[in-house]
């Protein structure tokens, strides 16, 4: 490996306002390609490769997908014919510095006329350094990654193990969180253990396998409407989910789970979805941030940073109709990286600027097959196969590249009309840091 400091950025010198975008999540990839032609030189970082459509990774999680059908390298989208004078470095954003326009970087800083925030969200673990050691995140494509290898690990050593007790601790599934992502991954683990596991594993009785969706609210999936939640709660007790409504998590050690009030589980996977703050880069005066996110005005401008923007989840912009923010979707970001780039084209030509607007197109969620809820514009809310349907239309819609649309889409198909998970492979073992019976197992079974 190369030594950090025999490294450069390697961009060059330019006269055209230069416009540095960190993060190239749904935000930064939809101002880049509206930033597109001859106005500005675009610098994007990242400390990912490719953009992610997160909102399939619980399927890669469950086996039913391959990381690569919901990812595209970033350069790929952006080559030499899609845009002109575009640079794409794949390194950490340390932090910024206002008062001198630069961004600083681990391999060098970087002058800016524009920088533009786009660094999404990362899990909140409210300061439990417990749970965050030893429970599961599912951000990014390395999280699903190490999520499916415990899955199958859980599933093998369980076939084997003699203790009944530790067996049932194997296949214990704790999710913390009844959001989206909760929700949906708890709905793909039951109908892997209703259609694809007895077949793989003859000798277990999955009949005791456990899938707990604990939740601190009074419902499920809180940002959609009563009567999605309703539905949804219906369809999870249906195929056999344990929900623990308005119930806390209070710690986890890698084997129990301890519940505010004392109950107790014994589970070797908790999976945490519970919540997300804005992954902030450093620099920012402290007035600009508030409860983890990025304050911006209408435009998307940071409060009290000339030149500085954010957009997407990490901003925070109240308006009356959002006074707590816009919801942690991909739409938001999306919008607010179209219009961003209209406008920095407005103000480099002194033309007066547009407030962003948000339009709500809609939630949706998917519990499994044929059942799914859709909160509409309009106030209606469907349910069932054609919320379904229009859930499996929109996400093939909004992956990025003809391939992976293709791939996604003959999965689903594939998957539909046998009940198979294709993928259920431990290409890398996880090993849990610190477990010495997780690290002595994984030797034991290594082959080299």
């Amino acid at each position: 490996m190369l030594e950090i400091d025999k490294l450069s950025l390697n961009i060059p010198d330019t006269t055209k306002p230069r416009v540095i975008i960190v993060g190239g999540g749904f935000g930064g990839i939809n101002l880049t390609k509206k930033l597109a032609g001859k106005d500005f030189q675009v610098v994007m970082f990242d400390i990912q490769n490719y953009h992610g459509f997160w909102p399939l990774l619980y399927q890669v999680a469950t086996a039913g997908l391959e990381p690569d059908s919901i990812a595209e390298p970033i350069r790929k989208m952006f080559g030499s014919d899609e845009i002109e004078d575009f640079h794409f470095r794949h390194v950490r954003v340390t932090s910024i510095d206002p008062a001198t326009k630069t961004v600083k970087t681990l391999i060098g800083d970087i002058k800016y006329d524009y920088v533009v925030i786009a660094t999404g969200t990362k899990s909140n673990y409210f300061g439990n350094d417990q749970i965050k050691l030893n429970s599961f995140p599912l951000k990014r494509v390395t999280d699903a990654l190490n999520l499916r290898s415990q899955f199958l690990q859980c599933f093998e050593q369980a076939n084997m193990i003699i203790d009944p007790e530790t067996r049932q601790s194997l296949l214990n599934f704790v999710i913390v969180g009844g959001g989206p992502t909760g929700v949906e991954l708890a709905g793909a683990l039951a109908e892997m253990r209703k259609y694809i596991l007895p077949t793989d594993y003859p000798g277990l009785d999955f009949n005791k396998m456990n899938i707990y969706l604990v939740e601190g609210l009074d419902r499920v999936l809180p940002p959609m409407s009563p009567q999605a939640s309703e539905k949804t709660y219906k369809y999870l007790n249906k195929m056999g989910i344990q929900i623990r409504l308005n119930t806390l998590v209070e710690s986890y050690d890698g084997h129990t789970v301890t519940f505010k009030g004392g109950e107790q589980i014994k589970a070797h996977t908790l999976i945490w979805a519970a919540g997300v703050t804005g992954a902030v880069v450093d620099g920012l005066p402290v007035q600009s941030v508030e409860r983890g996110k990025i304050l911006v005005d209408r435009y998307n401008g940071v409060l009290g940073c000339e030149g500085v923007y954010a957009i997407g989840d990490v901003a925070l912009m109240k308006t009356d109709k959002y006074p707590k923010g816009h919801p942690g979707v991909a739409q938001p970001a999306i919008q607010q990286g179209k219009l961003l780039a209209k406008n920095l084209k407005r103000k480099i030509r002194n033309e007066s600027l547009e407030e962003f607007e948000y339009f709500d197109k809609g939630s949706l969620a998917i519990i499994g097959r044929n059942r799914a809820v859709a909160d509409l514009p309009g106030n209606i809310h469907l349910g069932g196969f054609l919320a379904w349907v229009t859930w499996l239309f929109v996400h093939i819609m909004y992956l990025i590249g003809f391939r992976n649309k293709l791939v996604v889409l003959s999965n689903w198909l594939y998957k539909f009309f046998t009940y198979e998970n294709g993928t259920r492979l431990i290409i890398r073992p996880f090993v849990r840091k610190g477990d010495r019976a997780s690290e002595d197992f994984i030797e034991k079974f290594r082959i080299e």
